[in-house]
């Protein structure tokens, strides 16, 4: 019999940020478990389900028993098997006996080497009976479970480990519930709906049926995505009749997870607070309704915050105002909060709390944040200088950045480190640019996170994270496989960034990413436990770069050539990866990449080569090599005229026109001459090529 199979385990409220990894991990696992044992087809729908107190999953066609699967064991060989008189031997007899079989039912086939002994025969299939309960609790073992908690059963006596208690189990094949018990629950037919509004106890007639009758009778929405949708479809109406928006959809779309892991039958109501709230900065309300009530904000057409906000509640009533008022008299005291502490911090300016900064221990090993504030000054100074951004503002702004980590907003809003430095700044009357810069020198806080738009910012963002990594690599905390608890990978990838992807001011060069890391690790001059290690540190962003250059599409060949030419002027990256695209398409390109791998494998096995040794033209005996030496002679300006505008891919083509006479030197010249003078001579000829050609990336990389 072909039937849907649900299986639904009922719990208390699971932890709503990792709701959706839960539901679709235990779908995943029990679809995949029936299609390995042969009892749902590889095709069969899977319907998962996830609400704040359930996980379920429902798999069509599901099989009560499997087919009968031929199986086949392969034996001794027909050599060993049998002795001189064609008698089996006890090799072939032992064999036989442990299959369970007579010898007279093996059968004699060849193995495509010689010919063996074969057991042919027909394993029942898998019965649902027997595979349901073990692939629960395999679906169950491999949950991502945030942290386990222990709890009693029923009996009083018996403990169980799960996220959550669990109180229900359903497992029912069709119309057919399916014996099984896990977690000391035995399983029925039985769901239960919202726990105020739905039935408590539906019966369910049929496993098609589930998600109809707890929507119908339970208030339930069963379905993470289509309760995410409804959800995601109010709230857009609602901002829409009150003529607002959202805001930025990546801060709207991890809160609207995060509701829907809350509420089983979602309804959007609409709340409101003292527009005197307002004049304090946005970001904080913002943070406050969130981040610790849940709440939608609401903004203009001009992005600023609107007094009013949207409510999502697992509550559907007829007059909600009870519901609303009290959503209200719980945010009040936040946002009251929010305002105190901005009108307090505002009474101090940033610079006079700067030398309290001096009592706020940084690491034990590195010393204050007073001290850090030291060495970021005087690396943002050096940073500024070459990015040719201004030097003075940059040291303002290096040494104002940690004051507000003594201010009481951000003792009570960490996240909005910086943020209120800006504002704060600005209040004291600190020039724009640098109020700008202490917000932007935590950027890029995350993996596509906002690049700083300012000189300043780039300079103190940059000086920031070059001493982090600097003072922590130093002490020999570096990241250890999963582990990277002073987040290094994160500051390697901003420091990548903004040297790759942020234009210098007035259009000038990155410095070289040697030159910045030598430079952070002097500023720890006087710190003994610091060690600089500027290779292996080196080393180490460099390999995020190629990470985030793959993770963008760049073909890894083409990555691995230009890093091996040039690892340390960041901003050159991009373009010499583009000129390595364009360098592709032409048609000399494979040739030409495989004439440079196999001119480095020579050089590689020269003896006594000394690099950039002159080539002697009177030993230049061949017509290929001659032809190849003036070609070089023609091409080199002008390649080096476009390389010293930047101009890599132009560079490249100029590079393409030697593919001839390279082809025609391979074919009609002995590189390893038995004369020793022309076979230097030709290497000198070679290692001048090779050179040039690899001045843009490594050609030989591109190699097929």
């Amino acid at each position: 019999m072909n039937a849907p199979l649900l299986i639904e385990l009922f719990t208390e409220e699971l932890p709503p940020k990792a709701l959706s990894r839960l539901g679709a991990s235990f779908a995943a696992t029990i679809a995949e478990g029936l299609r390995a044992q042969g009892l749902a087809p590889a095709g069969a729908a899977v319907d998962a389900f996830a609400t704040p107190r359930r996980l379920a999953v429902r798999v069509a066609e599901v099989r009560k028993r499997a087919e009968d699967r031929p199986i086949e064991a392969k034996g001794p060989s027909v050599a060993v098997g049998l002795d001189a008189s064609g008698q089996p031997t006890m090799a072939l007899r032992k064999w036989a006996e442990k299959q369970g079989a007579r010898i007279e039912d093996l059968v004699r086939a060849s193995d495509g080497k010689q010919e063996c002994f074969y057991y042919r025969s027909t394993a029942p299939g898998a019965t649902l009976a027997q595979a349901v309960q073990p692939l629960i609790e395999q679906a169950l073992a491999k949950l991502p479970i945030p942290k386990v908690m222990q709890y009693q059963l029923a009996d009083g006596r018996t403990n169980a480990s799960f996220v959550r208690p669990a109180h229900g189990l359903v497992v029912l094949h069709g119309e057919h519930v399916v014996p099984a018990s896990v977690l000391g629950l035995q399983s029925g037919g039985l769901v239960h709906g919202h726990r105020f509004q739905g039935e408590t106890d539906i019966e369910l007639p049929h496993a098609g049926d589930y998600e109809r009758l707890l929507a119908e009778r339970g208030r339930v929405v069963a379905s993470f995505d289509e309760r995410r949708a409804r959800i995601d479809a109010q709230l857009r109406a609602k901002a829409a009749a009150l003529g607002v928006s959202l805001g930025d959809e990546s801060q709207v779309a991890p809160l609207l997870d995060e509701v829907t892991a809350l509420v089983e039958w979602p309804a959007v109501y609409v709340g409101a607070f003292e527009r005197e709230f307002l004049a304090v900065p946005q970001e904080c309300l913002i943070l406050t309704m969130r981040t610790n009530q849940k709440y939608f904000p609401l903004f203009d057409a001009q992005g600023r915050l609107d007094h009013r906000f949207l409510i999502v509640s697992n509550m559907e009533i007829a007059d909600p105002s009870l519901i609303i008022d009290g959503n209200q008299r719980v945010v009040r005291p936040r946002l009251a909060d929010a305002r105190f502490f901005f009108e307090q911090d505002k009474k101090m300016r940033l610079v006079d709390r700067t030398p309290r900064l001096g009592a706020v221990v940084y690491h034990a090993k590195l010393g204050t944040q007073a001290q850090r504030t030291d060495r970021v000054r005087a690396l943002a100074t050096q940073v500024a200088r070459a990015i040719g951004a201004d030097r003075a503002l940059a040291d303002r702004a290096a040494l104002l950045a940690k004051a507000d980590l003594l201010t009481g907003m951000v003792g009570e809003f960490p996240e909005l480190q910086g943020t209120m430095g800006r504002h704060y700044a600005t209040h004291d009357g600190e020039p724009a640019e640098i109020a700008q810069a202490i917000a932007e020198h935590y950027q890029p806080r995350f993996a596509g996170d906002a690049l700083p738009a300012s000189g300043t910012g780039t300079a103190v963002a940059l000086a920031d994270k070059l001493e982090t990594l600097a003072g922590i690599w130093g002490i020999g905390a570096q990241p250890t496989g999963d582990r990277d608890p002073f987040a290094l990978r994160r500051h390697a990838l901003g420091v990548v960034r903004m040297l790759v992807e942020r234009p210098m001011p007035g259009g000038g060069d990155a410095p070289g990413l040697r030159t910045l890391l030598e430079a952070a690790f002097a500023t720890f001059a006087q710190v003994p436990a610091v060690v600089p290690a500027v290779d292996a540190l080196h080393a180490f962003v460099v390999d995020r770069l190629r990470g985030w250059l793959r993770e963008r599409g760049q073909p890894a060949a083409d990555v691995d050539a230009v890093l091996a030419v040039d690892a340390d002027r960041l901003d050159r990256v991009l373009p010499r990866l583009e000129a390595i695209a364009a360098f592709r398409a032409l048609p000399e390109a494979q040739s030409l990449a495989a004439a440079n791998k196999r001119i480095g494998n020579i050089l590689r096995k020269a003896e006594g080569l000394a690099p950039g040794v002159a080539v002697g033209r009177d030993r230049l005996v061949e017509p290929a090599e001659r032809a190849l030496d003036e070609a070089i002679a023609r091409v080199a300006p002008q390649a080096e005229r476009r390389l010293a505008s930047l101009d890599y891919a132009g560079a490249l083509t100029v590079l393409a026109s030697l593919r001839e006479p390279v082809d025609a030197f391979f074919e009609g010249v002995m590189v390893n001459a038995d004369d020793p003078a022309l076979r230097a001579n030709r290497l000198a000829l070679l290692d001048g090529l090779h050179r040039l050609m690899n001045r843009v990336a490594d050609l030989s990389k591109l190699a097929a």
